[in-house]
């Protein structure tokens, strides 16, 4: 079953932080994962989240996405994601 990976990142260096997009990027094709959406505008329709840059991606199921964010290829663009950016992700199972 399709799954997402849903991230709000708080990004603390741009200039460090544009060499993890280019690192990540290059990776989550390998594990047949696709980007739904990336740093677009954001409007809160209810409540009090407010959000930094959303990044939601798609996975043909949880544990591939699980498999992309704990793979060897994508660790370095990790490493730097956790570097010069605080991240909140979840994942979470579609429907049907």
């Amino acid at each position: 079953m399709t799954a997402y990976i849903i991230v709000d990142i708080e990004v603390t260096n741009p200039q460090g932080y544009a060499q993890y997009k280019e690192l990540a990027h290059a990776t989550v094709g390998l594990y047949e994962g696709k980007y739904i959406a990336r740093g677009g505008a954001t409007e809160t329709l209810e409540g009090d989240w407010h959000a930094n840059r959303l990044v939601i991606l798609e996975f043909p199921s949880m544990e591939q996405a699980r498999n992309w964010l704990n793979s060897p290829e994508y660790a370095p663009a990790r490493a730097l994601r956790h570097q010069y950016a605080k991240s909140k992700m979840l994942l979470v199972e579609g429907v049907g």
